[in-house]
């Protein structure tokens, strides 16, 4: 069900029996499941501390070292055990039945794919909607606080105009943000230079974007390795 109103400018593996006991250990799924669905002008919600707040320490340990600017595919990084827990929790059957009732869709058939940022430069930011082949995008926040009036990712009624607020979200706390591509899901934020930590997971049309996607990422890393640590892409969540 679609909540229409929103004020402007708002802010490893386990076996089968344990997974029901874990599953909620970290990800707060109640409360993504009582945060309604906004549907103008698209599809999208907001849900602050879904990692729990107990959880975050621990994974704000183990998160990958990213000491670049741009999006890094899983196998490219390496991480902790806190980490690789969430990443479980985040490919489970029940966190992807949740997203399936939340927006009216089925996922079933539809593979992931994730990537990982650490920092953000001022490159980042511009405006976009995402590609087609992704289908749902989710952007898991994972810093500690968030004051600079930067990096805050606003969702936007227009492509060419970065002050037609919907929603501005900052990047802190565990906060989650999923909305569902379409022609006019655009979003970008003011730029900002520094640690910006996100976890970007998509469920994107077939296993050949996937394929692509990673191959992108890796060519890219390759690039920015050659031109120095302050290359960067231009679009960032």
């Amino acid at each position: 069900m679609c909540h229409s109103s929103v004020a402007a400018n708002s802010i490893w593996r386990f076996a089968p029996d344990c997974v029901a006991s874990l599953m909620l250990s970290t990800l707060d799924l109640e409360r993504f499941r009582s945060t309604p669905l906004t549907c103008e002008p698209f599809d999208f919600l907001v849900v602050p501390e879904f990692v729990k707040a107990e959880a975050r320490p621990a994974i704000d340990k183990d998160y990958p070292e990213v000491g670049r600017p741009g999006s890094f595919p899983l196998r490219e990084v390496s991480y902790g055990p806190a980490f690789a827990r969430l990443i479980e929790e985040m490919r489970s059957d029940e966190f992807r039945k949740a997203f399936e009732e939340k927006f009216n869709i089925d996922l079933t058939t539809r593979p992931d794919m994730i990537t990982v940022r650490g920092r953000c430069s001022e490159k980042d930011g511009k405006i976009h909607t995402d590609s087609e082949t992704k289908i749902i995008t989710i952007l898991i926040y994972m810093n500690r606080a968030w004051e600079c009036s930067g990096g805050r990712l606003r969702l936007l009624r227009s492509g060419t105009d970065l002050e037609e607020v919907i929603l501005e979200v900052p990047p802190a706390g565990g906060t989650l943000l999923a909305f569902r591509r379409s022609k006019n899901s655009w979003h970008g934020h003011k730029p900002f230079s520094g640690p910006r930590r996100v976890i970007q997971f998509n469920w994107v049309t077939s296993e050949a974007v996937v394929r692509r996607e990673q191959n992108r990422h890796r060519l890219s890393s390759w690039l920015k390795k050659l031109r120095g640590p302050f290359s960067d892409e231009k679009a960032a969540a």
